[in-house]
């Protein structure tokens, strides 16, 4: 089965995701984005999101866009935003000016030298924030593709990336896990 196919199956209450998926993973569907900026975006947000299925079938999908090592720093990208996107969101969250002030003491040489494109990796890192909810990430690295030279509308299509893809692995755990039947619902109730 390919991704398509896949989204294909995504059942009548993901219509709109399903609709979303289709158009939204090329150049034209991302604008702002190359091929392999929305490939390795795809490819580390399904990392994020721990849905494997999503994560063997981007990477089918992305065999002609990406390289060993756009798909290496996926992952780094995956890996390094789980512990920045805790870290700055719980920073924020605490408010505490001083707390902010100290220094994080934690390794982040990947964001430094990724093995790939600057750019690319600040994608995968900023659609990987927009997943797990880090405003100091997010706004960090919008900046950064900013300054480097990505469109608006490419920092826009980095985040409905993220938005469309969590959707579909959300609908996919929906349509295994539930819905339960009415059957089972009564005998629930009157256990």
């Amino acid at each position: 089965m390919n991704l398509q196919d896949w989204a294909q199956k995504l059942p009548d209450f993901a219509k709109d995701t399903r609709l979303n998926l289709g158009s939204l993973l090329s150049p034209e569907g991302a604008p702002g984005l190359s091929a392999t900026q929305v490939w390795g975006a795809a490819l580390s947000v399904a990392y994020a999101l721990r849905a494997r299925t999503l994560v063997d079938l981007v990477s089918a999908a992305s065999l002609e866009y990406l390289t060993d090592a756009h798909r290496e720093s996926a992952r780094a990208a995956s890996s390094i935003m789980a512990m920045n996107n805790v870290y700055y969101r719980g920073l924020h969250l605490v408010e505490d000016a001083e707390l902010s002030k100290l220094p994080a003491r934690l390794r982040m040489n990947i964001i430094a030298r990724p093995g790939i494109e600057k750019i690319d990796f600040e994608v995968y890192s900023l659609a990987i924030s927009a997943i797990n909810g880090c405003g100091m990430c997010l706004k960090s690295h919008a900046h950064e593709l900013r300054k480097a030279g990505l469109s608006l509308e490419g920092v826009q299509s980095t985040i409905r990336l993220a938005s469309v893809l969590s959707a579909a692995a959300q609908s996919e755990w929906i349509a295994e896990n539930g819905p339960v039947s009415m059957e089972a619902l009564q005998s629930m109730k009157d256990s």
